[in-house]
């Protein structure tokens, strides 16, 4: 039986690899100066620069989580062409559209009892997201079923490692990931936190060190220590500091044993929340 992967713009993949693997991205919404935008990788309503530049120049930025009745609208297409569902988003514990998934998922059952729709929980966020994405999509593409590719991903996507560093913390202390004492202080002295996501799909601050390039040599040696022994791709994410990216690309090339490092963006539904300057990497333990 055919069937379509499903995710949302919190994905951060390249548009691509979207096209490539025919993922079906449901957009998200964006206030950003009071202007209510619908956003998707394609960047039609809203390029990624426009976006960071307008919070460079202190422009305001809120997002708000997908509700049931968007699933629905966006799911029915699908299931009215005759092809299952497999949704993976936003990890349950940064957001609630996991919950708002699976009322959606409830209230279409009836309607298409022969359908199948499989609401992954997924631990990751952001271009990890993207990254468990990605790699489902190569699975699919090998022949696996809806039910094994289900399987499957609820088997990996607790092995994405997710490490990001931001430049400005008051973004992180507006979404209240930091007290403002905590920003305050931080920006002071210079200090990066290391942030991760932790089994449960939830933020943590790993680690604190001073400078970008003590943060860069923090997820270098990380990707020294737990790239998988199988899968040997990284990624690169950035929030519009797409040299630095390029650079710390080119150190994971040279001091790991990365054989492919791909570089994404860091699109405005996280990015509202970490800011211009965010450098992450990701990849398979």
């Amino acid at each position: 039986m055919s069937y379509r992967i499903v995710s949302d713009a919190t994905l951060d993949l390249p548009m691509e690899l979207i096209e490539k693997h025919n993922v079906y991205v449901i957009p998200m919404t964006i206030i950003l100066d009071g202007e209510e935008i619908e956003y998707e990788p394609s960047e039609r309503n809203l390029t990624i620069k426009d976006f960071y530049n307008a919070l460079r120049e202190g422009k305001s930025s809120t997002t708000s989580q997908i509700n049931p009745n968007l699933y629905i609208e966006h799911f029915t297409p699908i299931l009215e062409a005759g092809e299952d569902i497999i949704y993976m988003g936003l990890t349950s514990g940064l957001s609630g559209t996991y919950q708002s998934a699976n009322i959606a998922k409830g209230m279409l059952k009836d309607d298409y009892p022969d359908r199948k729709i499989m609401i992954v929980e997924s631990f990751c966020a952001s271009a990890g997201l993207g990254y468990c994405v990605n790699l489902a999509c190569m699975k699919k593409e090998e022949g696996l079923s809806v039910e094994e590719l289900f399987d499957w991903v609820t088997g990996i996507q607790r092995n994405i490692a997710h490490w990001f560093t931001v430049d400005d913390l008051f973004h992180l202390q507006k979404g209240g990931r930091l007290s403002i004492a905590e920003a305050m202080v931080g920006s002071a002295l210079k200090i990066k936190p290391i942030l991760s996501v932790d089994e449960e799909g939830k933020l943590y601050a790993a680690a604190k060190v001073r400078g970008n390039k003590k943060s860069e040599e923090f997820m270098i040696n990380k990707i020294k220590e737990e790239l998988s022994a199988e899968n040997h791709t990284v990624f690169v994410a950035h929030g519009d500091c797409e040299d630095r990216a390029i650079a710390l690309a080119e150190r994971i090339k040279e001091e790991t044993d990365a054989t492919e490092v791909g570089i994404t963006k860091i699109g405005p539904i996280i990015g509202t929340h970490t800011g211009p300057g965010m450098l992450a990497v990701l990849y398979e333990k």
